[in-house]
């Protein structure tokens, strides 16, 4: 934030299960500008969450997912724990048994209700946990005052985190209303904005040697940082993701039935699977493709960036038509040079869904916003990065491997969380999330 004045030294700080922690700097933060962003957060994960039933709010149709409920009080429980708790002498919780139920990764917090089985938690009721919720507002607000600035920092880190949850709460709906027969909306039906093809085309990117991560100026999770050197050979990237359209063609193609294209673990995945399609993509009577979102079942949309596919089938994709996945350091070298932090973010519950084309100043557009781009990057440490010695250590580390990089946020990432050196990752079969992809290829 603007208003914020770092310090010189910085420190990590552990979130949750997203396997993050956060590397930032101490600053002082005035109280209008970090209570008005707690209060926004706060209250965009109410709305977004309004339409749900208790039922809605409860289930859990897989253990990679949560219930809505859950996240809803997870996120309560990291504020009052590691705000109120540590920092609020004489607090008392608002309920003993909630840090058993909403802990989620912390083992310095003790033991914790099992990951697969939180849809089982039928209570507390969602109207105890939005009770819960207003209890711990109103002590943070009010307690703001005489909060000493290391408690501030983590009230920082907690809408960070709450952002975060945001989005996992948004994908977590959406694939528990993808098994409901009934196919349910979330939100009201609208008609999208226009939308337009607009061509894909090289862009010519930065070769030699380029600095990529954290500075350490402002928030970042440690996974971003130390900022570091390294080396891109000349390449080009496409100059936006790749459409439904160009995926239906993929298919109409014979790609999903072509081990040509295809890893050995991801051609294995495949057929163990009966992959053929995105997720939530599905026949119509007609023939053509329909897609379930969080507006309910519709006609996919032909020049809207291609969404919830996994690593295997972006590679495959890529192979398909003679190019690559971009490296991390490809994508945030251009991210960094060409493109204004803005796009189709989450603002507000509604039309959350990826988008046609739209105006932008770069050449590479939708950059940010629209769906994540998978990297053909391992997530790994950056050099230099060392995880922390105590029990923080746990967060980020241990889980630097089986898994891939993606960047730039999605249509379901809230405004003002993500940045060119941000780190999503996921399994390379993982496609429950808002990603797609954005093409690379070798120049010279």
């Amino acid at each position: 934030m603007s208003e914020n004045m770092p310090f010189a030294r910085s420190r990590v700080v552990p979130i949750d299960g997203l396997g993050h922690s956060a590397v930032l700097s101490e600053r002082i933060t005035s109280a209008p500008a970090l209570i008005d962003q707690f209060t926004a957060v706060r209250s965009l994960s109410l709305a977004l969450s309004a339409p749900l039933s208790d039922g809605d709010a409860t289930a859990q149709s897989m253990p990679d997912a949560s219930p809505a409920k859950w996240h809803l009080a997870h996120t309560t429980w990291f504020f009052e724990t590691f705000v109120l708790r540590d920092f609020l002498p004489g607090y008392r919780a608002y309920d003993d048994r909630f840090g058993f139920l909403f802990n989620s990764y912390y083992d310095a917090e003790g033991e914790r209700h099992a990951r697969d089985k939180r849809g089982l938690l039928t209570r507390p009721s969602i109207d105890e946990v939005r009770a819960y919720r207003d209890h711990v507002d109103a002590a943070i607000i009010d307690a703001y005052p005489i909060l000493p600035s290391k408690a501030r920092v983590l009230l920082e880190l907690g809408c960070q985190h709450e952002q975060q949850h945001q989005e996992l709460l948004l994908t977590d709906v959406l694939h528990l209303f993808a098994a409901n027969p009934l196919m349910p909306a979330l939100f009201a039906p609208a008609e999208p904005a226009p939308q337009k093809a607009n061509p894909l085309l090289w862009i010519e990117g930065r070769a030699g040697v380029v600095e990529i991560g954290s500075d350490g100026e402002s928030f970042a999770f440690d996974c971003e940082g130390p900022r570091h050197s390294t080396f891109l050979s000349p390449h080009a990237l496409a100059s936006r993701p790749v459409s439904n359209n160009e995926w239906a063609n993929f298919i109409l193609d014979g790609g999903y039935d072509d081990p040509r294209f295809w890893l050995s673990e991801g051609w294995a995945w495949v057929r163990a699977n009966n992959i053929d399609a995105p997720l939530y993509w599905q026949r119509g009577f007609d023939g053509g493709w329909l897609q379930f979102s969080l507006t309910g079942l519709h006609r996919v949309a032909p020049n809207a960036p291609v969404s919830h596919i996994s690593f295997f089938e972006a590679d495959a994709y890529a192979r398909w038509v003679g190019a690559r996945l971009p490296t991390e350091s490809e994508w945030e070298s251009a991210a960094a040079k060409y493109a204004p932090l803005d796009g189709n973010l989450l603002d507000r519950a509604g039309i959350i869904a990826p988008r046609g084309a739209h105006n932008s100043i770069s050449e590479l557009q939708q950059l940010f916003g629209d769906v994540w781009e998978w990297t053909g990057s391992a997530y790994r440490p950056y050099p230099g990065f060392a995880p922390a010695a105590s029990a923080v250590g746990e967060y980020n580390g241990k889980f630097m491997s089986s898994q891939f990089v993606l960047r730039g946020g999605s249509c379901a990432t809230p405004r003002g969380h993500v940045r060119a050196s941000y780190r999503n990752f996921f399994q390379p079969h993982q496609r429950w999330q808002f990603s797609g992809v954005r093409l690379a290829k070798d120049l010279g």
